[in-house]
């Protein structure tokens, strides 16, 4: 019977959606669009490298040898081995969702177990500085320093949530050796060579399966993320979002929030990005309180990211509950944070400087915005020869195949 309400409500769904796009086509397109000029501009070209390199470094040994390295560190503070730092680090540099990549090729090559795999997935997925300074702080705010409080708020609230998840399936975990515990190069550069010699494979054939599965990723993200700018836009069309919106309006009123942030509260649920702009057009007083929704939504990472990391992990048999639950705690722990660090790291920094006022100069250049508009400009280049690559790559195969 549980099955069988499972299907009726999936159909439903899909049918009610299906619908929605057939009443109003002209801004699914627009929507569809949007979604696909942020992935061809932004997203492929600036996390295409960091998946390839990720590949790399896990077939050639490297990411063993700072597990080894990293042991001492990342067994206490998150109860995950040191392998694990990788996925931290790859996952803060570039952003979601990374770190669910990378904790999934780990498991694969049982370097990391299924609970410790929840675990690092639970705090390996942040955003990248370049989207916190670039497109939040000096994009939509027009307001560098405010990227400052953003970033601490978010990878100070990202690692205290792995902290809190160090005790998650505490009762499945193994026994592990004491000699992991201790620094030693030594150990560390033999577990990589171990793990070179181990591969196979040429580097020839190495490096066209890292670009190949990069492709890959990156394709299954870019239809979720036009997929939910276009859902997104659906739900406000049929007035749902602000049906949802109204239901939270008493919930900020018991939190001295102003319920003008309702409805970008909503829509940065779904997608962070639209969201975020949502909230940097409400004029809101005080300012605090829209820094406390921007930080809350970006731990949230938003049900578009939510759905690439379950689509990643779903390839393995690591669970999606841990990972959600730690979404949650992350906003939590970042709004609170976002309190906390408001005055010490934002009003304290502000200085008196008519030519530096995000209002009265909203075009102010700097280092973050020349970047995004550069990245926007070689993206799409980027995009077409990669794709041309790995058809390169696969023509070549199937002829040495045949």
């Amino acid at each position: 019977m549980k099955q069988i309400f499972k299907t009726f409500m999936l159909a439903a769904l899909t049918f009610f959606f299906a619908f929605t796009l057939i009443k109003y086509p002209s801004n699914a397109l627009e929507a569809s669009i949007r979604g696909l000029d942020m992935w061809w501009e932004v997203v492929f070209p600036s996390l295409l490298p960091f998946f390839i390199t990720a590949e790399l470094l896990l077939s050639f040994g490297v990411v063993k040898f700072l597990g080894v390295v990293f042991e001492p560190i990342m067994r206490p503070l998150f109860n995950v081995p040191g392998v694990g730092s990788f996925a931290w680090i790859m996952g803060m540099v570039s952003g979601y969702p990374t770190g669910a990549k990378i904790s999934v090729r780990l498991k694969e090559q049982n370097q990391i177990t299924q609970v410790e795999a929840e675990r690092l997935v639970a705090f390996t997925n942040s955003s990248s500085p370049l989207f916190i300074f670039g497109a939040i702080s000096a994009g939509f705010f027009h307001d560098v320093k405010l990227g400052v409080l953003l970033a601490v708020c978010h990878y100070v609230g990202n690692a205290l949530t792995g902290i809190c998840m160090r005790f998650y399936g505490r009762n499945l975990d193994k026994p592990h050796k004491k000699e992991s515990h201790t620094f030693s190069l030594k150990r560390a550069f033999y577990a990589m060579h171990e793990t070179r010699i181990i591969d196979k494979r040429p580097v020839g054939e190495i490096m066209g399966d890292a670009v190949i599965n990069s492709i890959k990723t990156l394709v299954m993200v870019g239809g979720f993320i036009i997929l939910f700018s276009v859902l997104n836009k659906m739900l406000f069309l049929i007035g749902l979002t602000p049906i949802i919106a109204i239901l939270f309006q008493s919930i900020f009123h018991l939190l001295f929030i102003p319920i003008e942030l309702a409805l970008p509260f909503i829509s940065g649920l779904f997608e962070i990005t639209l969201g975020a702009n949502m909230v940097s057009k409400e004029n809101i007083d005080p300012f605090l309180a829209s820094v406390i929704i921007v930080s809350f939504i970006l731990g949230f990472n938003g049900f578009s990211i939510q759905a690439q990391v379950a689509s990643i992990i779903s390839k393995s048999n690591i669970r999606f509950y841990p990972y959600f639950f730690a979404r949650i705690l992350h906003g939590f722990i970042a709004s609170i944070l976002a309190i906390l660090l408001y005055k010490p790291l934002y009003l304290d920094k502000i200085e008196i400087n008519v030519e530096d006022m995000p209002v009265i100069n909203p075009d102010h250049n700097n280092e973050w915005v020349n970047f995004l508009t550069a990245l926007e400009q070689i993206g799409p280049i980027i995009t077409i020869g990669t794709f041309a690559l790995g058809f390169i790559i696969l023509y070549r195969r199937a002829r040495n195949n045949h």
